[in-house]
């Protein structure tokens, strides 16, 4: 496991780059640790600015003070802002006051001045800023009940956590020990708790459901008869234990008791049971509908990792004919792809879709290390490598003319459908609506590191104000809405 190296760093940590933070948001005021006094910190293109909570103020209103005269920045309900100002000039220094707001609008104090400088960050520093912001969501704004991941942060159920979210999540606290975001110790107790949450949460056959009420440990329905074990999500969820099972190898008995604990879930994953006697696995099992929504998880897309799980579990495991007979989707164009796209021929992947959305080779890698990965089918680096490259030429190519597309704003991907809605964008036909996810580039940095990395400054540097918050890249922009 410390051999990923950049795949574990980016690759775990940027995919859920703002997937649940959306711009409208809920009420973050107390999401991130208080300060006692007015802080700020100058990055690259915006300074952020923290301040201690003013009793009776519903808002506050932020200042800059710039050649004797005092402009108004911007007005939040939270107790942080980000200003960017890389229009107003590069490296300079910027000097700042917030005022308190009652309900009335009127001032009830204003804090002392304070000034941060922004610089021209390296190639580098940026990703690193990006991954600091990104891992507030899973430490920071984690459930504090459980410490797993929310759904979403704008989500009207505020107690709605996600397995396969956390699965990522606890990928992101490996992450965030490598780059010295958090003590190895203090991601070791986060995890313990992780742990101890997963044990006591309904399981259906060993497997997770895909959302849980945090207050009361039951399940949420993702849909109708969908209120029981999820295979895919629990795939998820375990490959970043076992990740996290791998990096914490010490002999300290912290360390030890969570490698044990870890081990213990994994190996009461019924993957069998989930193949209903056949030669396939299947996604969902309810205690109230049982098989219902027989819905076998067929390829070619973001499932992979779980036939990878279910074949390796050392107590559940699946026969190879169930991977030959499901997995690989024999239907025409929808496993098997075989088509030259913009120059470029893909091997696998669905041919109406020019492969599909990003997602299907982001979220089964981050444990399945796809370097040095091949079978009959394909190179599977060379395989993810090519399907970015294609949703590039595609989003460069732009045959609706949406507005933005082009070298440094593309990825289309699982995201949400803006002005509102959820859907998975995909290049083709009816599948592309000018929306472009921040997660599906930068993701896709281990495989395309140069373009992804335009992609990166362009939505932080030129669009970060519409694109860029608290915890990172928002989860979706589209600039054809004006």
């Amino acid at each position: 496991m410390k051999k990923t190296g950049l795949l574990l760093s980016l690759l775990t940590l940027l995919w859920y780059c703002g997937a649940a933070q959306t711009p409208v948001q809920t009420d973050l005021r107390s999401f991130l640790p208080a300060v006692g006094r007015i802080e700020a910190a100058g990055y690259d293109s915006h300074v952020e600015l923290r301040w201690p909570a003013v009793s009776g103020a519903e808002s506050y209103a932020v200042y800059l003070l710039r050649d004797g005269k005092k402009s108004l920045r911007g007005e939040t309900p939270n107790l942080y802002y980000l200003d960017f100002v890389a229009g107003l000039g590069r490296n300079a220094v910027y000097t700042y006051r917030v005022a308190a707001l009652g309900a009335d609008g009127k001032q009830l104090s204003e804090t002392p001045q304070i000034s941060a400088a922004i610089s021209d960050f390296s190639d580098e520093q940026l990703q690193q800023m990006v991954q600091r912001y990104t891992f507030r969501y899973f430490w920071d704004f984690a459930d504090p009940l459980t410490g797993l991941a929310y759904e979403r942060s704008n989500d009207k159920r505020a107690d709605c956590i996600t397995t396969g979210g956390s699965g990522f999540g606890v990928m992101g606290i490996v992450a965030g020990v490598r780059n010295g975001f958090v003590t190895r110790p203090e991601a070791v107790a986060r995890l313990t708790k992780i742990v101890g949450a997963l044990e006591k949460l309904p399981r259906f056959h060993g497997a997770w459901a895909h959302w849980y009420n945090t207050r009361t440990g039951q399940p949420y329905h993702f849909s109708e008869k969908d209120n029981g074990g999820d295979l895919v999500e629990t795939a998820f969820l375990v490959q970043g234990l076992l990740a996290a099972q791998g990096y914490f190898d010490g002999n300290d008995a912290a360390e030890k008791a969570l490698r044990d604990r870890i081990e213990q879930l994994w190996r009461e994953v019924e993957w069998s049971h989930y193949t209903q006697g056949q030669n396939a696995l299947y996604w969902h099992w309810s205690p109230d509908y049982g098989f219902a929504m027989n819905h076998p998880i067929k390829g070619y897309d973001e499932t992979f990792v779980t036939y990878i799980l279910a074949a390796a579990s050392p107590t559940f495991p699946i026969d190879k004919k169930v991977y030959d007979d499901c997995w690989v989707n024999r239907k025409e164009g929808e496993f098997f792809c075989a088509t030259d796209f913009y120059g470029i021929m893909l091997p696998l992947g669905k041919r109406a879709q020019m492969g599909g959305p990003l997602f299907w080779v982001h979220y089964s890698y981050t444990g399945l290390d796809p370097r040095g990965l091949a079978d009959r089918f394909a190179n599977y680096w060379e395989q993810n490598r090519r399907y970015t490259l294609v949703d590039r030429a595609y989003c460069i190519d732009n045959p609706y003319r949406w507005v933005g597309y082009g070298p440094d704003f593309w990825g289309l991907t699982a995201c949400d459908a803006l002005p509102e809605g959820y859907r998975a964008h995909t290049p083709g036909v009816g599948e592309d609506f000018g929306t472009i996810a921040p997660t599906a580039a930068l993701s896709s940095m281990p495989y395309t590191p140069e373009e992804s990395m335009a992609v990166l400054k362009n939505l932080y540097r030129n669009l970060g104000s519409v694109a860029f918050g608290i915890m990172g890249f928002y989860d979706a922009v589209n600039l054809s809405l004006g």
